[in-house]
């Protein structure tokens, strides 16, 4: 399966775009007279967009995949030949995902890199992941997040080529390889951290998952009804689908 079509996929997945796609084939097969088939196409259409609009779905769904592996603080973890940290940002990085987003409660992938760097986990952070737009990807924002922060230059590798976690798990082992380097602390989301765990598992290095504080729990500071439909977990689903999608795609092309 082509990274093509494992987008396409993805962006279908999406409650809102695949209801759309089923009600025009429902319009269609109503004006072909296939009215009961029709009603039951309009029906499962707007099922699924209020079934992911429920908070109690991402509880279920997001908290499987994020409860699979537990974060410790920076100095529980074990030492290791280094760190790890993979590109992208779930949701903006937001502490909670059933809450608008706040810059003041930002928790980044490099902030918790910078963390174990600082607690001796590790002599060298690698982020890996090249850039899917422009010329500038994440990788080059988190080096520049990570020197403000006072972590030395030279303790900063970049793996600029990978498009996916796949490629982020094979071309991060061969930089690790030229490097002697075997053991990992691998930094991510904690949603994102069962496929990346499966995909560098893959490798011939030793994992020790350190993702970052679960986004799916029961805000404290907004009053949640877990049975109401909500936009901001609508808007969560992208994320939840794109990686129970992504194990299935990796597992049926032999990634983990």
């Amino acid at each position: 399966m082509s990274d093509f079509l494992s987008n396409f996929l993805y962006r279908l997945l999406y409650p809102p775009n695949l209801s759309l796609l089923v009600l025009a084939i429902a319009f269609a097969a109503m004006f072909l007279k296939k009215r009961v088939f029709s009603l039951s196409l309009i029906g499962v259409a707007i099922a699924w967009v209020i079934m992911w609009s429920l908070p109690v779905t991402t509880l279920v769904t997001g908290g499987f995949l994020e409860n699979r592996y537990q974060p410790l603080a920076a100095k529980d973890y074990p030492t290791s030949d280094a760190i790890v940290v993979l590109g992208g940002h779930i949701q903006g990085n937001r502490s909670n995902w059933f809450t608008p987003y706040d810059r003041q409660m930002v928790r980044s992938r490099e902030t918790l890199a910078a963390e174990l760097y600082r607690t001796q986990r590790a002599p060298v952070i690698v982020l890996s992941g090249g850039a899917l737009e422009g010329p500038i990807g994440d990788t080059n924002n988190m080096a520049r997040s990570l020197i403000q922060n006072g972590i030395p230059e030279q303790a900063i590798l970049l793996e600029t080529r990978s498009q996916n976690t796949f490629e982020n798990a094979l071309l991060t082992q061969k930089t690790l390889s030229n490097l002697e380097k075997k053991r990992i602390l691998l930094v991510t989301s904690a949603l994102h951290m069962p496929r990346s765990m499966a995909a560098f598992e893959k490798q011939p290095i030793e994992v020790t998952a350190a993702p970052l504080p679960k986004q799916i729990t029961v805000p404290h500071i907004r009053p949640l009804n877990i049975w109401q439909p909500d936009s901001l977990t609508l808007e969560a689903s992208r994320s939840i689908l794109k990686e129970y999608l992504g194990l299935f795609v990796y597992w049926l092309r032999g990634w983990v």
